[in-house]
């Protein structure tokens, strides 16, 4: 996908020195609580909600990660 502001990001740390910066991305984070009887059914939700309304298919990815899998992920 096209990201023209990490792109122009991604420069303006190149030339202030820090060549080691392999790329950059520059996006949103929507955080949703909602209730489900299962991990799946929760994930299947969120991806039609992201396909519907929350997600433009021209411009922009999404992913879902739920809170619990994301916190572990980071730690």
């Amino acid at each position: 996908m096209l990201d023209p502001q990490g792109k122009a990001i991604h420069n303006a740390l190149h030339s202030l020195g820090w060549d080691n910066i392999e790329d950059v991305r520059v996006g949103k984070v929507i955080y949703l609580e909602l209730d489900a009887d299962s991990r799946e059914i929760a994930i299947d939700k969120v991806q039609a909600m992201c396909r519907k309304l929350l997600s433009n298919p021209v411009t922009e990815d999404f992913e879902v990660s739920l809170a619990g899998e994301l916190e572990a992920d980071q730690s």
